[in-house]
């Protein structure tokens, strides 16, 4: 915005007096957040998932193991493979195709029934339609949001387990924006 826009009715500044429609708004701001054009909210219960077990604390367990429990250490997901494909027949729209992987944190007895934790990755395909804005100076990027919570685990060998567990993942198209708010 400049001196030669000031005071038009898209810029920041004071909102001209008499107006009822603004119910006593004064002024409008120019605010720097980050949008959300889409998202996509999926929750799967996936059955007979490997995962191995990394960074055991304490270290040593006498095998066999058994499992207990995990869940998720973080909200954050790490995304890998992202591919963005653009659907010709409607415009905005792509497919989205991700690898997520699920940082977690689980939970189990040794022989001797001592306690272990450790750590571990549940990767999850997704592929979906959402909406992509237009490629301009400010990108958007793909964001994510996730959850895991097992429900129930088998010993397999060395530090692997199978497992079951109820995943969330959800996927947002977002960018920095300036908004104008009155």
């Amino acid at each position: 915005y400049s001196l030669r826009n000031t005071g038009g009715e898209v810029c920041p500044g004071r909102v001209a007096n008499g107006n009822e429609a603004l119910c006593g708004i004064s002024e409008r701001v120019c605010v720097q957040v980050k949008k959300v054009y889409d998202s996509c909210m999926q929750q799967d219960r996936l059955e007979g998932v490997h995962i191995n077990v990394t960074n055991i604390k304490p270290s040593c367990p006498v095998k066999p193991l058994t499992f207990v429990s995990c869940k998720s250490t973080s909200s954050k997901g790490t995304i890998t493979d992202l591919q963005i494909e653009r659907i010709v027949e409607r415009e905005h729209f792509a497919r989205v195709k991700a690898t997520v992987e699920i940082p977690i944190e689980v939970i189990f007895l040794d022989d001797n029934d001592d306690e272990y934790i450790g750590d571990a990755t549940i990767t999850v395909h997704k592929d979906v339609i959402m909406y992509v804005p237009n490629d301009s100076i400010v990108p958007y990027e793909v964001d994510n949001l996730v959850s895991a919570i097992c429900v129930s685990g088998v010993y397999l060998r060395g530090t692997c387990f199978i497992i079951t567990v109820c995943v969330t993942v959800i996927l947002k198209v977002i960018a920095e924006v300036c908004l104008l708010i009155p």
